[in-house]
């Protein structure tokens, strides 16, 4: 089989296995709609706060929104209480036409994890059985009513699929990805995540893709495993496919500010070339970014936002080091048209 090749998830059919991971503050729906311009076959949101969500927040209803150009993609929630995440993947269900719900369990931040959340589920494999289970249970018992991508009311035909995203293990003492993908299976996830890292590691470090390979041989094709980290490059994700064998890999840091990614990716995987992207496209690509973004927060808070990840755009091309002088102090539109107008004419 070709290691870029379709996946299933449940009763969820994708026609490739190169996904964008659920990234804090960067997976919002004007980055989505880029990737899936350059060929993410899968999306994922930034996490969503089950309580959030329970308490109708207005900021995490947009954060749950569709892309118009997704042909599909997940909700990630996370939570500590399992009434709560049962609530709220039924409010996923009836809010958004997504076509999964992803589980977080392997968010390292300090706040996610006192609330019982993220990686706390990593230390506790028990508690991510039972919120998993409470989870897949509230969306296989869901007969309420849902969105459709037209924005029409629709009677939910068969239950979406969920899923869990989990880390290596609290720290190099408590290494529980057996556990936890035992406990992920058992409660009815449909296909798991492990990001190579351990909850003490956070981001720094080598991602463990021994451990990855360790885990596709456990799991022995009940469900799907897609892999996370240090999948920085094309040659890098190719490397994953081939030394762990996961069904997909999932991109965070390697896709900001480098949708191509996706497009290079697919190149190599099926005709063996990576190609190479224009600069000018480069910067063409974060406008239609940025213009996604003062359509859904304005022209304030986009501007603020895109300071990041106009700053991951330029990375590597001639005069970046002056263009993001500039970057991190634009304030409007018009700054930023100024900025990159040689790029743009």
């Amino acid at each position: 089989m070709s290691l870029y090749h379709p996946v299933k998830i449940g009763n969820l059919s994708l026609p490739g296995n190169l996904f964008l991971a659920p990234v804090a503050g960067y997976s919002d729906r004007a980055f989505r709609s880029i990737c899936a311009e350059c060929g993410a076959d899968f999306a994922y949101t930034e996490m969503v706060s089950a309580e959030a969500l329970i308490r109708d927040n207005a900021k995490t209803e947009l954060l749950m929104k569709r892309a118009p150009n997704e042909n599909a993609y997940a909700v990630q929630i996370f939570g500590g209480n399992e009434e709560s995440m049962a609530q709220a993947a039924r409010l996923v269900l009836s809010k958004t036409s997504a076509e999964c719900i992803d589980i977080n369990g392997g968010c390292p931040v300090p706040k996610i994890i006192k609330s019982g959340a993220g990686s706390t589920l990593t230390k506790e494999p028990e508690k991510l059985y039972s919120i998993v289970k409470s989870v897949v249970d509230a969306v296989s018992g869901f007969d309420g009513n849902r969105i459709d991508r037209n924005e029409k009311t629709v009677k939910m035909e068969s239950p979406v699929p969920v899923t869990v995203k989990f880390r290596l293990g609290w720290d190099a003492d408590n290494i529980t990805w057996k556990e936890c993908a035992e406990a992920a299976i058992k409660a009815g996830a449909s296909a798991i995540t492990m990001h190579g890292r351990t909850r003490a590691q956070g981001y720094e470090g080598k991602s463990d893709w021994n451990a990855l390979s360790e885990l596709v041989k456990f799991v022995g094709g009940r469900i799907p495993v897609f892999g996370s980290g240090d999948a920085f490059t094309p040659e890098d994700a190719k490397r994953m496919f081939e030394e762990t064998g996961v069904d997909a890999v999932m991109f965070a840091r390697g896709a900001m500010g480098n949708p191509f990614i996706f497009t290079q990716t697919r190149s190599l995987l099926t005709d063996g070339k990576v190609g190479s992207v224009d600069t000018s496209e480069r910067i063409r690509k974060g406008f239609n970014e940025f213009r996604l973004l003062v359509a859904d927060h304005g022209e304030e808070s986009a501007c603020r936002e895109m300071r990041k990840r106009f700053c991951a755009y330029t990375k590597g091309i001639e005069g970046s080091a002056a263009l993001r002088k500039e970057i991190v102090v634009a304030d409007t539109v018009a700054d930023y048209e100024r900025i990159f107008k040689d790029f743009l004419s």
